[in-house]
Protein backbone atom coordinates (compact mmCIF):
# COMPACT_ATOMS: atom_id res chain seq x y z
CA UNK A 1 0.00 0.00 0.00
CA UNK A 2 1.37 3.67 -0.78
CA UNK A 3 2.21 6.15 1.77
CA UNK A 4 -1.23 7.98 1.08
CA UNK A 5 -2.93 4.92 2.21
CA UNK A 6 -2.17 5.96 6.15
CA UNK A 7 -3.51 9.66 5.45
CA UNK A 8 -6.35 7.93 3.46
CA UNK A 9 -7.45 5.37 6.67
CA UNK A 10 -7.58 8.41 8.73
CA UNK A 11 -9.70 10.57 6.77
CA UNK A 12 -12.10 7.18 6.41
CA UNK A 13 -12.28 6.82 10.10
CA UNK A 14 -13.15 10.53 10.89
CA UNK A 15 -15.56 10.57 8.48
CA UNK A 16 -16.92 7.46 9.49
CA UNK A 17 -17.60 9.26 12.77
CA UNK A 18 -19.28 12.16 11.41
CA UNK A 19 -21.34 10.24 8.92
CA UNK A 20 -22.39 8.04 11.50
CA UNK A 21 -23.15 10.54 14.29
CA UNK A 22 -25.39 12.60 11.70
CA UNK A 23 -27.60 9.51 11.09
CA UNK A 24 -27.86 8.76 15.10
CA UNK A 25 -29.25 12.86 15.45
CA UNK A 26 -31.57 12.71 12.17
CA UNK A 27 -33.46 9.37 12.30
CA UNK A 28 -35.09 7.47 14.83
CA UNK A 29 -33.45 4.69 16.26
CA UNK A 30 -34.71 2.05 14.32
CA UNK A 31 -33.97 3.44 11.11
CA UNK A 32 -30.81 4.19 12.95
CA UNK A 33 -30.38 0.70 13.30
CA UNK A 34 -31.49 -0.61 9.83
CA UNK A 35 -28.63 1.86 7.95
CA UNK A 36 -25.99 0.75 10.43
CA UNK A 37 -26.48 -2.86 8.95
CA UNK A 38 -25.58 -1.91 5.36
CA UNK A 39 -22.47 -0.54 6.63
CA UNK A 40 -21.68 -3.29 8.56
CA UNK A 41 -22.09 -5.26 5.41
CA UNK A 42 -19.45 -3.58 3.61
CA UNK A 43 -17.43 -4.06 6.77
CA UNK A 44 -18.05 -7.43 7.21
CA UNK A 45 -17.15 -8.64 3.82
CA UNK A 46 -13.48 -6.63 4.58
CA UNK A 47 -12.99 -8.99 7.30
CA UNK A 48 -14.16 -12.04 4.97
CA UNK A 49 -11.99 -10.93 2.53
CA UNK A 50 -8.92 -11.13 5.08
CA UNK A 51 -9.85 -14.05 7.17
CA UNK A 52 -9.87 -15.49 3.13
CA UNK A 53 -6.33 -14.86 2.95
CA UNK A 54 -5.47 -15.86 6.65
CA UNK A 55 -5.15 -19.45 6.60
CA UNK A 56 -2.98 -19.76 3.19
CA UNK A 57 -0.60 -17.20 4.38
CA UNK A 58 0.17 -18.08 7.70
CA UNK A 59 0.66 -21.60 5.99
CA UNK A 60 2.61 -20.93 3.74
CA UNK A 61 4.88 -17.92 4.80
CA UNK A 62 5.16 -20.31 8.43
CA UNK A 63 6.08 -23.60 5.97
CA UNK A 64 8.57 -21.73 4.30
CA UNK A 65 10.16 -19.91 6.86
CA UNK A 66 10.67 -23.32 8.97
CA UNK A 67 12.14 -24.63 6.39
CA UNK A 68 14.32 -21.92 5.90
CA UNK A 69 15.57 -22.39 10.04
CA UNK A 70 16.34 -25.82 8.95
CA UNK A 71 17.27 -27.83 12.01
CA UNK A 72 14.66 -28.61 14.53
CA UNK A 73 16.54 -27.71 17.14
CA UNK A 74 16.98 -24.43 15.32
CA UNK A 75 13.08 -24.13 16.50
CA UNK A 76 13.00 -25.43 19.40
CA UNK A 77 15.54 -22.71 20.49
CA UNK A 78 13.23 -20.07 18.36
CA UNK A 79 9.73 -21.25 20.06
CA UNK A 80 11.67 -20.76 23.66
CA UNK A 81 12.74 -17.17 23.54
CA UNK A 82 9.36 -16.36 21.64
CA UNK A 83 7.25 -18.12 24.84
CA UNK A 84 9.75 -16.38 27.24
CA UNK A 85 8.82 -13.36 25.92
CA UNK A 86 5.15 -13.77 25.49
CA UNK A 87 4.95 -14.68 29.25
CA UNK A 88 6.86 -11.84 30.40
CA UNK A 89 4.67 -9.41 28.29
CA UNK A 90 1.71 -11.08 29.45
CA UNK A 91 2.80 -10.85 33.18
CA UNK A 92 3.31 -6.98 32.85
CA UNK A 93 0.02 -5.93 31.21
CA UNK A 94 -1.87 -8.34 33.63
CA UNK A 95 -0.13 -6.62 36.49
CA UNK A 96 -0.81 -2.89 35.12
CA UNK A 97 -4.27 -3.50 34.10
CA UNK A 98 -4.39 -4.41 38.00
CA UNK A 99 -2.23 -1.46 39.17
CA UNK A 100 -3.96 1.19 37.33
CA UNK A 101 -7.48 -0.26 37.71
CA UNK A 102 -6.94 0.11 41.56
CA UNK A 103 -5.27 4.10 40.99
CA UNK A 104 -7.90 5.10 39.21
CA UNK A 105 -10.97 3.32 40.32
CA UNK A 106 -13.50 4.48 37.61
CA UNK A 107 -16.20 1.74 39.70
CA UNK A 108 -16.38 3.84 42.35
CA UNK A 109 -18.19 6.96 40.50
CA UNK A 110 -20.56 4.50 38.66
CA UNK A 111 -23.73 6.85 38.23
CA UNK A 112 -26.07 4.33 37.04
CA UNK A 113 -27.97 1.36 38.95
CA UNK A 114 -26.15 -1.63 39.00
CA UNK A 115 -27.81 -4.67 36.94
CA UNK A 116 -29.75 -7.31 38.76
CA UNK A 117 -27.31 -9.86 39.67
CA UNK A 118 -29.26 -12.38 37.67
CA UNK A 119 -29.10 -10.63 34.36
CA UNK A 120 -28.01 -12.87 31.34
CA UNK A 121 -25.12 -12.34 29.40
CA UNK A 122 -25.67 -14.34 26.52
CA UNK A 123 -21.94 -15.69 26.73
CA UNK A 124 -20.66 -19.35 26.84
CA UNK A 125 -18.46 -19.22 29.65
CA UNK A 126 -18.56 -22.87 29.62
CA UNK A 127 -16.23 -22.38 26.06
CA UNK A 128 -13.24 -21.28 28.13
CA UNK A 129 -11.49 -24.31 29.87
CA UNK A 130 -8.17 -25.93 30.03
CA UNK A 131 -9.57 -28.89 28.95
CA UNK A 132 -11.34 -27.05 25.72
CA UNK A 133 -7.97 -25.16 24.91
CA UNK A 134 -5.71 -28.50 24.94
CA UNK A 135 -8.42 -30.12 23.26
CA UNK A 136 -8.44 -26.83 20.68
CA UNK A 137 -4.65 -27.00 20.35
CA UNK A 138 -4.46 -29.69 17.46
CA UNK A 139 -6.82 -30.02 15.00
CA UNK A 140 -8.76 -32.87 13.75
CA UNK A 141 -8.80 -31.76 10.10
CA UNK A 142 -6.29 -29.45 8.79
CA UNK A 143 -8.63 -28.46 6.73
CA UNK A 144 -11.46 -27.72 9.03
CA UNK A 145 -9.01 -25.48 11.15
CA UNK A 146 -8.62 -23.61 7.94
CA UNK A 147 -12.02 -23.47 7.35
CA UNK A 148 -12.75 -21.99 10.42
CA UNK A 149 -9.67 -19.76 10.49
CA UNK A 150 -7.93 -21.58 13.44
CA UNK A 151 -4.67 -19.63 13.68
CA UNK A 152 -3.33 -21.64 16.47
CA UNK A 153 -4.13 -25.01 15.03
CA UNK A 154 -2.79 -24.09 11.60
CA UNK A 155 0.42 -23.05 13.30
CA UNK A 156 0.22 -26.19 14.92
CA UNK A 157 0.27 -28.40 11.47
CA UNK A 158 2.20 -26.31 9.69
CA UNK A 159 4.97 -26.48 12.17
CA UNK A 160 4.86 -30.10 11.82
CA UNK A 161 4.72 -30.09 7.83
CA UNK A 162 7.48 -27.71 7.65
CA UNK A 163 9.85 -29.91 9.86
CA UNK A 164 9.29 -32.84 7.54
CA UNK A 165 9.31 -30.83 4.44
CA UNK A 166 12.90 -29.55 5.51
CA UNK A 167 14.11 -33.34 6.87
CA UNK A 168 13.33 -34.32 3.48
CA UNK A 169 16.11 -32.60 1.88
CA UNK A 170 16.87 -32.82 -1.89
CA UNK A 171 13.02 -34.48 -2.07
CA UNK A 172 11.42 -31.86 -0.73
CA UNK A 173 12.34 -29.24 -2.65
CA UNK A 174 10.23 -29.36 -5.47
CA UNK A 175 6.93 -29.17 -2.65
CA UNK A 176 9.09 -26.37 -0.98
CA UNK A 177 9.39 -24.60 -4.26
CA UNK A 178 5.35 -24.94 -4.38
CA UNK A 179 5.04 -23.39 -0.86
CA UNK A 180 6.96 -20.76 -1.44
CA UNK A 181 4.86 -19.69 -4.82
CA UNK A 182 1.67 -19.97 -2.95
CA UNK A 183 3.61 -17.34 -0.36
CA UNK A 184 4.43 -15.26 -3.24
CA UNK A 185 0.97 -15.78 -4.56
CA UNK A 186 -0.65 -14.80 -1.68
CA UNK A 187 0.79 -11.66 -0.76
CA UNK A 188 0.23 -10.17 -4.03
CA UNK A 189 -3.56 -11.17 -3.18
CA UNK A 190 -3.16 -9.38 0.06
CA UNK A 191 -2.29 -5.85 -1.70
CA UNK A 192 -5.37 -6.69 -3.70
CA UNK A 193 -7.85 -6.91 -0.29
CA UNK A 194 -6.07 -4.30 1.35
CA UNK A 195 -7.65 -1.48 -1.44
CA UNK A 196 -10.30 -1.83 0.29
CA UNK A 197 -9.42 -0.90 3.89
CA UNK A 198 -10.72 2.48 3.80
CA UNK A 199 -13.84 2.21 2.55
CA UNK A 200 -13.89 -0.95 5.36
CA UNK A 201 -12.74 1.81 7.75
CA UNK A 202 -15.25 4.11 7.13
CA UNK A 203 -17.89 1.76 6.86
CA UNK A 204 -17.27 0.13 10.41
CA UNK A 205 -17.30 3.53 12.52
CA UNK A 206 -19.63 4.46 11.04
CA UNK A 207 -22.34 1.54 11.75
CA UNK A 208 -21.01 1.73 15.72
CA UNK A 209 -21.27 4.98 16.07
CA UNK A 210 -25.12 5.68 14.29
CA UNK A 211 -26.55 2.66 16.79
CA UNK A 212 -24.53 3.87 19.83
CA UNK A 213 -23.90 7.90 19.34
CA UNK A 214 -21.37 9.52 21.11
CA UNK A 215 -23.67 9.80 24.31
CA UNK A 216 -22.14 6.17 25.74
CA UNK A 217 -18.78 7.87 25.66
CA UNK A 218 -19.25 10.45 27.94
CA UNK A 219 -21.61 8.35 30.54
CA UNK A 220 -18.13 6.48 30.88
CA UNK A 221 -16.37 8.71 30.20
CA UNK A 222 -13.73 7.91 32.95
CA UNK A 223 -13.85 4.05 32.95
CA UNK A 224 -12.84 4.42 28.96
CA UNK A 225 -10.31 7.12 29.49
CA UNK A 226 -8.92 5.51 32.13
CA UNK A 227 -8.42 2.17 30.77
CA UNK A 228 -7.05 4.11 26.82
CA UNK A 229 -3.95 5.52 29.64
CA UNK A 230 -3.85 2.27 30.74
CA UNK A 231 -3.25 0.70 27.12
CA UNK A 232 -1.22 4.05 26.20
CA UNK A 233 1.09 3.23 29.74
CA UNK A 234 1.30 -0.05 28.55
CA UNK A 235 2.82 1.28 24.74
CA UNK A 236 5.56 2.82 26.59
CA UNK A 237 6.69 -0.07 28.63
CA UNK A 238 6.45 -2.64 26.31
CA UNK A 239 8.71 0.02 23.57
CA UNK A 240 11.11 0.40 26.35
CA UNK A 241 11.22 -2.91 27.04
CA UNK A 242 11.87 -3.46 23.03
CA UNK A 243 14.53 -0.61 23.56
CA UNK A 244 16.54 -2.60 25.76
CA UNK A 245 16.99 -5.12 22.94
CA UNK A 246 16.66 -2.90 20.05
CA UNK A 247 17.78 0.28 21.02
CA UNK A 248 16.45 3.12 19.32
CA UNK A 249 15.33 1.11 16.09
CA UNK A 250 12.41 0.58 17.94
CA UNK A 251 11.25 4.26 17.60
CA UNK A 252 11.54 3.28 13.48
CA UNK A 253 9.83 0.09 14.30
CA UNK A 254 6.62 1.25 15.71
CA UNK A 255 6.70 4.31 13.24
CA UNK A 256 6.96 1.58 10.01
CA UNK A 257 3.46 -0.24 12.24
CA UNK A 258 1.07 3.03 11.48
CA UNK A 259 -0.77 1.69 9.24
CA UNK A 260 -1.52 -1.91 10.28
CA UNK A 261 -2.07 -0.17 13.70
CA UNK A 262 -4.63 2.29 12.69
CA UNK A 263 -6.31 -0.64 10.56
CA UNK A 264 -6.47 -2.77 14.01
CA UNK A 265 -8.10 0.50 15.98
CA UNK A 266 -10.05 1.47 12.91
CA UNK A 267 -11.88 -2.43 12.41
CA UNK A 268 -11.51 -3.42 15.99
CA UNK A 269 -9.73 -6.73 14.31
CA UNK A 270 -6.33 -7.58 14.80
CA UNK A 271 -6.72 -10.12 12.01
CA UNK A 272 -7.04 -7.43 9.55
CA UNK A 273 -3.99 -5.70 10.49
CA UNK A 274 -2.05 -9.57 10.11
CA UNK A 275 -0.94 -9.00 6.31
CA UNK A 276 0.72 -5.75 6.40
CA UNK A 277 1.94 -6.42 9.91
CA UNK A 278 3.77 -8.89 7.88
CA UNK A 279 4.99 -6.68 5.22
CA UNK A 280 5.84 -3.80 8.02
CA UNK A 281 8.07 -6.24 10.08
CA UNK A 282 9.48 -7.63 7.03
CA UNK A 283 10.91 -4.30 5.77
CA UNK A 284 12.07 -3.41 9.27
CA UNK A 285 14.79 -6.43 8.62
CA UNK A 286 13.06 -8.80 10.30
CA UNK A 287 13.64 -12.00 8.48
CA UNK A 288 10.47 -14.04 7.51
CA UNK A 289 11.84 -17.34 8.71
CA UNK A 290 10.97 -15.46 11.99
CA UNK A 291 8.13 -13.13 11.61
CA UNK A 292 5.80 -16.11 10.13
CA UNK A 293 6.43 -18.56 13.03
CA UNK A 294 6.53 -15.74 15.69
CA UNK A 295 3.58 -13.74 14.55
CA UNK A 296 0.99 -16.42 14.09
CA UNK A 297 1.95 -17.32 17.75
CA UNK A 298 1.33 -13.90 18.96
CA UNK A 299 -2.12 -14.06 17.98
CA UNK A 300 -2.48 -16.92 20.23
CA UNK A 301 -0.79 -16.15 23.08
CA UNK A 302 0.84 -12.79 22.99
CA UNK A 303 -2.88 -10.32 23.84
CA UNK A 304 -1.18 -7.61 25.31
CA UNK A 305 -4.00 -5.53 25.14
CA UNK A 306 -6.50 -7.89 25.72
CA UNK A 307 -5.12 -9.36 28.52
CA UNK A 308 -4.80 -5.69 30.52
CA UNK A 309 -8.61 -5.11 29.82
CA UNK A 310 -9.16 -8.87 31.58
CA UNK A 311 -8.16 -7.43 34.49
CA UNK A 312 -8.96 -3.82 34.49
CA UNK A 313 -12.51 -4.66 33.47
CA UNK A 314 -13.03 -7.34 36.14
CA UNK A 315 -12.23 -5.04 38.95
CA UNK A 316 -14.08 -2.25 37.66
CA UNK A 317 -16.87 -4.32 37.60
CA UNK A 318 -16.26 -5.33 41.44
CA UNK A 319 -15.80 -1.80 42.12
CA UNK A 320 -19.26 -0.88 40.82
CA UNK A 321 -21.08 -3.36 42.79
CA UNK A 322 -18.84 -2.35 45.80
CA UNK A 323 -17.20 -5.20 46.36
CA UNK A 324 -13.35 -5.06 47.51
CA UNK A 325 -10.97 -7.37 46.93
CA UNK A 326 -8.02 -8.04 49.05
CA UNK A 327 -4.40 -7.88 47.55
CA UNK A 328 -4.13 -11.56 47.57
CA UNK A 329 -7.24 -11.96 46.12
CA UNK A 330 -6.46 -9.89 43.25
CA UNK A 331 -2.83 -11.72 42.84
CA UNK A 332 -5.27 -14.56 42.97
CA UNK A 333 -7.47 -13.30 39.76
CA UNK A 334 -4.44 -12.02 37.84
CA UNK A 335 -2.85 -15.99 37.92
CA UNK A 336 -5.85 -17.66 37.14
CA UNK A 337 -6.16 -14.71 34.01
CA UNK A 338 -2.69 -15.69 33.23
CA UNK A 339 -3.54 -19.55 32.43
CA UNK A 340 -7.52 -18.89 30.97
CA UNK A 341 -6.40 -16.38 28.66
CA UNK A 342 -4.51 -18.27 26.92
CA UNK A 343 -7.43 -20.02 25.61
CA UNK A 344 -8.79 -17.19 24.38
CA UNK A 345 -7.79 -17.97 20.56
CA UNK A 346 -10.91 -18.89 18.66
CA UNK A 347 -13.58 -18.19 21.47
CA UNK A 348 -15.66 -15.61 20.30
CA UNK A 349 -15.97 -12.07 22.34
CA UNK A 350 -13.27 -13.69 23.82
CA UNK A 351 -12.13 -11.15 26.14
CA UNK A 352 -15.91 -10.69 27.50
CA UNK A 353 -15.43 -14.55 27.94
CA UNK A 354 -12.57 -14.98 30.02
CA UNK A 355 -13.86 -12.18 32.27
CA UNK A 356 -17.69 -13.56 32.81
CA UNK A 357 -15.64 -17.35 33.63
CA UNK A 358 -13.46 -14.91 35.75
CA UNK A 359 -16.10 -13.34 37.53
CA UNK A 360 -17.87 -16.53 38.38
CA UNK A 361 -15.12 -17.61 40.44
CA UNK A 362 -14.55 -15.21 42.87
CA UNK A 363 -18.28 -14.40 43.47
CA UNK A 364 -18.83 -11.13 41.42
CA UNK A 365 -21.86 -10.97 39.07
CA UNK A 366 -21.81 -11.63 36.36
CA UNK A 367 -24.58 -9.02 34.53
CA UNK A 368 -22.31 -6.68 35.72
CA UNK A 369 -20.76 -7.19 31.90
CA UNK A 370 -23.79 -5.62 30.56
CA UNK A 371 -22.43 -2.09 31.89
CA UNK A 372 -19.70 -2.64 29.46
CA UNK A 373 -20.90 -4.84 26.74
CA UNK A 374 -22.38 -1.68 24.58
CA UNK A 375 -19.05 -0.16 24.89
CA UNK A 376 -16.79 -2.90 24.34
CA UNK A 377 -16.86 -2.25 20.33
CA UNK A 378 -14.58 0.72 21.58
CA UNK A 379 -12.40 -0.14 23.99
CA UNK A 380 -11.83 -3.39 21.33
CA UNK A 381 -10.85 -0.83 18.91
CA UNK A 382 -7.88 0.37 21.48
CA UNK A 383 -7.29 -3.84 22.56
CA UNK A 384 -7.18 -4.23 18.76
CA UNK A 385 -4.06 -1.52 18.12
CA UNK A 386 -2.40 -2.56 21.17
CA UNK A 387 -2.09 -6.22 20.70
CA UNK A 388 -0.70 -5.26 16.74
CA UNK A 389 1.86 -3.79 18.81
CA UNK A 390 2.88 -6.63 21.24
CA UNK A 391 3.31 -8.72 18.30
CA UNK A 392 5.34 -6.51 16.58
CA UNK A 393 7.85 -5.72 19.25
CA UNK A 394 8.06 -9.28 20.13
CA UNK A 395 9.11 -9.94 16.42
CA UNK A 396 11.78 -7.63 16.70
CA UNK A 397 12.90 -8.61 19.96
CA UNK A 398 13.28 -12.55 18.81
CA UNK A 399 15.03 -11.73 15.61
CA UNK A 400 17.65 -10.04 17.34
CA UNK A 401 18.18 -12.54 20.18
CA UNK A 402 18.27 -15.15 17.23
CA UNK A 403 20.70 -12.59 15.45
CA UNK A 404 18.84 -12.19 12.38
CA UNK A 405 17.73 -8.64 12.51
CA UNK A 406 18.89 -6.76 9.44
CA UNK A 407 18.86 -3.42 8.32
CA UNK A 408 15.80 -1.73 7.32
CA UNK A 409 14.62 -2.14 3.73
CA UNK A 410 13.49 0.00 1.38
CA UNK A 411 9.63 0.44 1.26
CA UNK A 412 9.56 -0.37 -2.62
CA UNK A 413 11.19 -3.75 -1.52
CA UNK A 414 9.84 -6.77 -2.94
CA UNK A 415 8.94 -10.30 -1.01
CA UNK A 416 12.32 -11.64 -2.18
CA UNK A 417 12.92 -11.96 1.35
CA UNK A 418 10.77 -15.20 1.19
CA UNK A 419 13.30 -16.88 -0.92
CA UNK A 420 16.55 -16.21 1.78
CA UNK A 421 18.71 -18.56 2.14
CA UNK A 422 18.68 -20.61 5.75
CA UNK A 423 21.29 -19.27 8.21
CA UNK A 424 23.72 -21.86 9.96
Amino acid sequence: MKKYMIHVILAALLLGIVVGYLIFIEVDAETGKTVASYFELISTLFLRLIKMIIAPLVFSTLVVGITHVGESSAIGRLFLKTMAWFISASLLSLLLGLLMVNILRPGDALNMPVPDAHAATGLKTSALSLQTFVEHLVPRSIFEAMATNEILQIVVFSVFFGIALASLGERGKLLAAGVDALAHVMLVVTGYVMTFAPLAVFAAVAATVAKQGLWVLLVFAKFMGGFYLSLFILWALLALAGFVVLGPRVVRLIALMREPILLAFSTASSEAAYPKTLEALEQFGVPNRIAAFVLPMGYSFNLDGSMMYCTFASLFIAQAYGITLPLGTQLTMLLILMLTSKGMAGVPRASLVVIAATLNQFSIPEAGLLLIMGIDQFLDMGRSATNVVGNTIATAVVSKWEGALGEEKPAAADDAYLDEPATA
